[in-house]
């Protein structure tokens, strides 16, 4: 993914979807909104829900020609013909995606809150680097990402950084100079209309 003019938004599904109700409601987003990604997410392991689920959603999201990675399941991506895969061990394992999957997949890496593995995955190879959660929250260890990271990515570092995680619209305003993509996934699924609710959060940073 290229480094926009402006952040654009990279949407990330809930860890759990309904498969008769979720496309839907994914179509009507991407047809509200310029989405830039689209990301698969879920919790589970089983190989069966991921493949449906992943052939549901590239129905959507090719259509409309957005791209769809899938998270951490590497042999997936060519057997459901999606475009990437979005790794979530840092640095560790983003040469050897690039190697299986090739030079035109999309290969991203969520580097938690370190500035030291976003700098060796950008190294490896990855298309972009995610950072968060952007403000203190009661997930994980509590720890969070300071705007000054991602000020001082956009000056230093070519690759694109995604910023994700407890994201509000106070929060996406004072990141929009600094970040290329937004990742929001509960932010929007948690709400009645999530269109709407996106909508808002693309009105703090346009």
């Amino acid at each position: 993914m290229e480094q926009p003019e402006q952040p654009q938004i990279y949407l990330i599904t809930p860890p759990e979807i309904e498969l008769s109700s979720f496309p839907d409601r994914l179509a009507r987003v991407l047809d509200a909104h310029p989405v830039a990604c689209v990301r698969l997410a879920l919790a589970t392991r089983d190989e069966d829900r991921l493949a449906r689920a992943g052939d549901a959603l590239r129905e959507v999201t090719h259509a409309r020609d957005v791209a769809l990675v899938i998270s951490e399941h590497l042999m997936m991506v060519e057997r459901l013909g999606l475009d990437g895969v979005h790794l979530l061990d840092g640095a560790r394992t983003v040469r050897h995606a690039r190697k299986e999957l090739g030079e035109e997949a999309i290969v991203g890496s969520f580097c938690g809150t370190s500035r030291h593995d976003g700098m060796s995955a950008g190294e490896s190879g990855a298309d972009y680097i995610s950072f968060g959660p952007v403000q203190a929250s009661a997930l994980g260890d509590g720890s969070f990402v300071k705007a000054e990271l991602f000020q001082w990515w956009s000056e230093v570092i070519e690759v694109p950084v995604v910023a994700e995680g407890a994201l509000d619209a106070a929060m996406v305003a004072a990141l929009a100079p600094f970040t290329d993509f937004f990742g929001i996934g509960d932010e929007i699924w948690a709400q009645d209309d999530p269109a709407s609710a996106l909508g808002a959060l693309r009105g703090a940073f346009s």
